[in-house]
């Protein structure tokens, strides 16, 4: 509109310069008139006069108007100059803003437009207080109403073109502005910006509606329908497949599966055998309902335009982790395998051990210094210390070993065990150490505080011992290790155990003859070795009484109390047999006829 004035403008100056031009020439040519005639002839100046008179004050208004003409003419020239330097002027304001703009969508990033997934164009300009994101956002939300509107038709597309801005319109609603900004930015002219988006959101208009219009969502409410009535359709049948097979299923596995066996325990018998073929039928038809539940879910959320993208999220429920579980085990193969062929070499070192422990025990195989009931304890140690070794070994190729939480969770575990574990440790190392320093083994008599008897268990962790009432006493080896022991068996085979006993005598009787009858009593025991010989000690001479101890070698520790049992009934035969009480005198006194303290039967004739 600018360009047509400005074309108008300098066409009507020129048109008045052209005839202020012609009125002065014409003038001219009048003066030149006037004064032929005045020349040629004297006689017409009479006539002239009168007309002279006339013509002066045309003349004069001839003139008037001429300087007037000539005036608007210079003010038309200075303004039309004027206006041509303006116009220059806005083009080169143009010009460089339009360098500008183009400088700037080097580095600027604008709006875009996206709508579905689908990028429709970028907006770079404000438009009064709106920003291109508010905008894009407001566009996006109009082109969303009126795509998704429950209509059979979709309202036209089309621009609306005024002094500011050329609308996008979609019936009454102003979809997106452009204004002259935006075509600078995208360097075209304003209605032709607008135009071409009008094409390209009428398009995405027309999608959206046949996505999600009314026929769309009957469309899609009918395919629901109709993917729930197979579906139930489908449990119904497979549910009643399997009722109908599943007995005779059982029954010709039942024939054709026998009985586990290990040993002599039946593990799963015909019963057992027929439940579990039960319980196996169940579980295969439920994961049949799950697969096609697997199916169905996600297609039944696929037919529907709004959760169609819930269609992906359901099935990335179901799929991610079987996916990532089997990604993550198709990667650990090589660290299995490492640990596989760890497994395997520690296994068969295990069984080297073991046969030479075997060996060594038996006493096949014979070391100096190494004793053969080492052979099994230290077997256990070095069994322990290999699986410990193993472990470090692997324990880098479990998977997660080197994250935080699976490192937590092993230092919080171990902290646990060795907080609870204290007194355990103690025992075994108890254990450990009893088992090199050898006090005792297995079916020794030994003697623990009050405890004493034979040795029936020996662990890492407790001894057993059974006493001579056939009490079976358990001992932590924390307070064997802490207390004294007595191993009687260890030294009747190597020096024989002295049984020994004491009795007491008054000062009345010979301590040669007390000595004799101590001696043929221990003689006359079973089971006091005759070398080396019983001997006699008198250990204490007190006020009214002597102290003898009779002391004998027996290589019998197991049967220890009997031969102190024999021991004293014999020491009573002899002593009752040659007249002498067996007593502890505190005061002498006279009998007056007081008869012996000696059985009737058994008194010296």
């Amino acid at each position: 509109m600018r360009k047509i004035y400005m074309r108008c403008l300098m066409l009507w100056a020129a048109i008045v310069i052209a005839s202020a031009g012609f009125a002065q020439e014409r003038e001219d040519e009048r003066a030149e008139e006037s004064v032929g005639v005045e020349v040629s002839g004297v006689s017409r100046m009479s006539e002239m006069d009168s007309i002279m008179a006339a013509n002066d004050s045309v003349t004069r208004e001839l003139r008037h108007q001429i300087q007037e003409l000539k005036l608007q003419g210079i003010l038309m020239q200075e303004q039309l100059e004027k206006s041509g330097a303006d116009a220059r002027e806005d083009s080169l304001r143009e010009a460089t803003r339009r360098q500008r703009i183009d400088s700037l969508r080097q580095v600027t990033q604008g709006s875009p437009l996206v709508v579905e997934g689908d990028t429709l164009l970028v907006i770079y300009a404000r438009k009064g207080g709106m920003q291109p994101e508010a905008r894009t956002k407001a566009a996006q939300k109009r082109i969303l109403e009126v795509g998704k509107s429950l209509k059979l038709f979709t309202d036209s597309i089309y621009v609306f073109d005024s002094e500011e801005s050329s609308d996008v319109m979609a019936g009454e609603t102003v979809i997106l502005s452009v204004t002259h900004l935006d075509a600078l930015w995208n360097n075209t002219d304003r209605m032709e910006l607008a135009n071409r988006y009008c094409e390209i959101i009428g398009k995405k208009v027309k999608e959206l509606h046949e996505a999600y219009g009314l026929r769309q969502k009957m469309k899609s409410f009918g395919l629901v329908a109709l993917i729930v009535l197979v579906q139930v359709i489908l449990i119904l049948v497979t549910n009643w497949i399997f009722r109908r097979w599943k007995f005779r299923l059982t029954r010709i596995l039942l024939r054709n599966i026998r009985p586990i066996s290990i040993k002599d325990y039946t593990l799963l018998d015909r019963r057992r055998v027929g439940v579990a073929i039960i319980m196996l039928l169940n579980a295969v038809r439920l994961m049949m309902v799950l697969l096609q539940l697997l199916i169905s879910i996600p297609l039944l959320f696929s037919v529907i335009p709004e959760t169609k993208t819930l269609t992906y999220t359901v099935f990335g429920y179901l799929w991610s982790p079987l996916k990532d579980i089997f990604i993550s085990v198709v990667n650990y193969l090589p660290d299995l395998f490492k640990i596989i062929v760890i497994i395997f070499c520690f296994r068969y070192l295990l069984k080297a051990v073991r046969y030479f422990a075997d060996e060594i025990g038996s006493g096949k195989l014979k070391i100096n210094g190494f004793y053969a009931d080492w052979a099994m304890p230290t077997y256990t140690v070095l069994r322990v210390l290999l699986y410990s070794f193993m472990l470090v070994m692997i324990w880098p190729l479990l998977p997660s070993s080197n994250s935080e939480v699976f490192q937590g969770v092993s230092v919080f575990i171990g902290l646990i065990v060795s907080l609870g574990s204290t007194s355990i440790v103690g025992n075994v190392m108890a254990g450990l150490v009893m088992t090199y320093m050898r006090p005792f083994h297995i079916g020794d008599y030994i003697r623990f505080g009050d405890v004493e008897g034979e040795v029936v268990e020996k662990s890492m962790l407790v001894t057993r011992v059974r006493t001579r009432k056939n009490e079976i006493v358990t001992i932590p080896n924390s307070n064997m290790m802490s207390s004294q022991t007595s191993n009687f068996s260890s030294s009747a085979h190597r020096y024989g155990v002295i049984v020994h006993t004491k009795i007491t005598i008054g000062y009345d009787e010979p301590w040669k003859k007390i000595e004799r009858l101590l001696l043929e009593a221990a003689e006359a025991t079973d089971g006091i070795k005759k070398h080396p010989k019983p001997y006699v000690r008198v250990t204490s001479l007190d006020d009214f009484y002597v102290e003898y101890e009779i002391n004998g070698y027996t290589d019998r520790a197991r049967t220890l109390p009997a031969v102190y049992s024999a021991l004293h009934a014999n020491i009573l035969d002899h002593f009752h047999g040659a007249g002498v009480e067996i007593m502890s005198p505190h005061i002498e006194a006279r009998r007056d006829n007081l008869p012996l303290q000696i059985p009737p039967s058994e008194k010296p004739k």
